[in-house]
C-alpha cells in the first residue's frame, strides 16, 4: 500500500515513521510508545552517559520488540574559549541579577560530546537495529565497527550535497532535513543556513541524487505531510514536533503551554541557545538578545551560562531560557498518546495515498 516499502524492508516496521529523537525532552518512554504504534523509536544519546544509555536501551528492550534507534552528535570538536564565554556571561549579566545566580558558581551540563570510541564499544555491545547521525558521520574505522556490528547507519543531510556525501561514506538511508525542521540544522559541509532549501524543494532533488532510500523531515506533521512527502519520492519520514505534544515526551509544564500556543510564524533559527543554528519557538532570550548573535560562543559552549538561567527560570514556571525547539509545522500538533498518533498518522496517509493513486 506504500509506494516506496524500502524503509520498510530496511528498518523492518510497521511503517515508514521514525520519531525524530530529541535530545533533552524525551526518553524511554516515547521510543517506546512510538514503536508499539508501528514507528520505528529513536533514542537521542548525545546527551547521555554510557551508564544512562544502556540503562534506557535495557528499558526498551524490556518493553517492546521493535527495532531501536540510537542517535548520535558528530560534530567537529571546538575548544572553549575563555575571552569569548566571558564575554557571554557578562552579556547575560542582568538575567544572572534578575534572578540572584552567582555568575561565578560552577556549571554541570550534561554533555554533548561527538560520537567516539566509548559510544561505539556501547553500540557493539547493545546492537541496535539503526544507529543515526547528526552533523555528518563519525570517522571510517568508527563507521566500520558500526556496520559490522549489524547497524544500519542512517544521517542527516540538509542539500544534496551533504546527501551524495553521505550516500559515498556509507550511509543506508538518508534524512532530508528541510529548513522547516524543528532543533538543530544538521549541516556539515555548509555553514550557510540562509540557503537551505525547504523539505519538499530539497526531497526529490535529494531522491534524484542517491540511490539509497530519502526520508523526509521538517513541517510534517499529519497524513498530508507524509502523503506529500512520497509523492516527492520518499521512501519514508521522520516526525519530531508533532511527538513533543504527546503525554510521554519530557517538556515541562510551561514549555508544553508554548507549543500548544505556538503556529506557523512562531519559530525562528537561532543560535543564542546552543551556539549552532537550531529552529525552535521564539522564547525571551532569543526575542531580546538573537535570535542571531555574533557574541554567542560556539557550539555547545553557548549552552554553558544559559544553564543556570534555565532552571531557575523553570522553578519560577517560565522557559524563557528553556530550548523549545520546534518545526513550522508546530501549529498542526494535537495531544494524544504517542502510539495513537503514529497509527492515525500512517492511516491518515494510506488513505490519502490510496485516492491520488485511484
Amino acid at each position: 500500500m506504500w509506494p516506496d516499502r524500502r524503509i520498510l524492508d530496511l528498518f523492518k516496521t510497521e511503517f515508514p515513521i521514525v520519531q525524530a529523537p530529541m535530545a533533552g525532552v524525551m526518553d524511554a518512554d516515547l521510543v517506546i510508545a512510538a514503536a508499539q504504534g508501528g514507528a520505528l523509536g529513536a533514542l537521542p544519546c548525545a546527551m547521555l552517559s554510557a551508564e544512562k544509555t544502556r540503562e534506557q536501551i535495557d528499558i526498551i528492550r524490556q518493553r517492546v520488540s521493535a527495532p531501536v534507534n540510537m542517535n548520535f552528535f558528530c560534530h567537529t570538536p571546538v575548544n572553549a574559549d575563555p575571552r569569548r564565554e566571558a564575554g557571554w556571561k557578562q552579556r547575560l549579566a542582568a538575567y544572572y541579577n534578575e534572578l540572584g545566580i552567582n555568575p561565578a558558581a560552577p556549571v554541570n551540563l550534561p554533555n554533548r560530546a561527538p560520537f567516539g570510541a566509548a559510544m561505539c564499544e556501547l553500540v557493539e555491545e547493545l546492537k541496535p537495529e539503526v544507529v543515526s547521525f547528526h552533523f555528518g558521520l563519525p570517522e571510517p574505522a568508527l563507521l566500520k565497527r558500526i556496520k559490522a556490528a549489524g547497524c544500519i547507519v542512517i544521517a542527516s543531510a540538509t542539500i544534496v550535497r551533504e546527501a551524495t556525501w553521505l550516500e559515498q561514506h556509507g550511509a543506508d538511508a538518508i534524512i532530508a532535513q528541510g529548513a522547516e525542521a524543528g532543533g538543530h540544522r544538521g549541516t556539515f559541509l555548509t555553514e550557510n543556513i540562509a540557503q537551505q532549501p525547504g523539505t519538499f524543494a530539497l526531497v526529490p532533488q535529494m531522491v534524484d541524487a542517491v540511490k539509497v532510500p530519502v526520508i523526509a523531515a521538517g513541517g510534517i506533521a499529519d497524513g498530508r505531510g507524509i502523503a506529500a512527502a512520497f509523492a516527492l519520492g520518499a521512501a519514508g519520514v521522520q516526525i519530531g514536533t508533532a511527538y513533543l505534544h504527546c503525554p510521554e515526551s519530557r517538556i515541562v509544564p510551561p514549555h508544553r503551554a508554548e507549543l500548544a500556543a505556538a503556529r506557523d510564524e512562531s519559530t525562528v533559527i537561532t543560535n543564542v541557545m546552543t551556539g549552532r543554528p537550531a529552529r525552535g519557538v521564539v522564547n525571551r532570550l532569543m526575542r531580546e538578545i538573537g535570535p542571531i548573535s555574533v557574541d554567542a560562543p560556539a557550539f555547545p559552549h553557548a549552552a554553558t551560562a544559559l544553564g543556570p538561567l534555565k532552571v531557575a527560570a523553570e522553578k519560577l514556571g517560565k522557559v524563557d531560557f528553556t530550548n523549545l525547539w520546534a518545526g513550522q509545522a508546530v501549529g498542526i500538533g494535537h495531544r494524544m498518546p504517542a502510539a495513537e498518533l503514529t497509527r492515525a498518522l500512517a492511516g491518515d496517509a494510506l488513505k490519502r495515498l490510496s485516492r491520488l493513486a485511484g
